[in-house]
């Protein structure tokens, strides 16, 4: 009897690590985010001639009932996630900053992207942002706990939704 519980036990160790997953740290994807470079679905070739100030999409979503769509924006970015690259920010005009986050979550970006210039496509809404979710963000981002613990209202801001990214002059 002692032996055939032994044997199991053996076997059961045998198979669980056969079959185990290998752990794996994920994160952003590797790359140096140089000029031509695209990330998600793609950006129409046409769409850096076509894009707009952020200045001009903020007045925009005025007009247009606080939503655009199938909107192409240039930008810098100021800011990836360090843990996926699952969103970004861009520099507006007035050296605010706006969120883009990728269609789906579909895609990510390499943290190679901050400081470089941008087309974005995709949508665009005036929202208003929790405080639970800016502390989330602003956690991915590594902010200090005391910006994080300084988040106590919620923002009225535009969020983009990228469709395709694509790395500019």
């Amino acid at each position: 009897m002692k032996f055939k519980s032994l044997l199991l036990t053996v076997a059961v160790s045998f198979s669980t690590l056969a079959f185990a997953q290998e752990s794996k740290k994920f994160g952003p994807p590797a790359g140096n985010a140089v000029v031509g470079d695209t990330y998600g679905g793609g950006v129409a070739s046409n769409a850096e001639s076509k894009a707009i100030s952020v200045d001009k999409l903020s007045k925009k979503l005025k007009k247009d009932n606080k939503k655009v769509e199938n909107v192409a924006i240039k930008g810098k970015v100021t800011d990836v996630c360090d843990k996926k690259g699952c969103w970004l920010t861009i520099q507006t005009e007035d050296n605010s900053q706006f969120f883009v986050k990728m269609k789906d979550y579909a895609f990510f970006v390499p943290t190679a992207l901050k400081g470089k210039n941008v087309v974005l496509e995709g949508s665009a809404e005036r929202k208003v942002t929790s405080v639970d979710e800016q502390k989330h963000y602003a956690e991915d981002a590594k902010k200090p706990k005391s910006e994080i613990d300084a988040i106590t209202t919620p923002k009225e801001e535009i969020r983009f939704v990228a469709n395709g990214i694509k790395v500019v002059n």
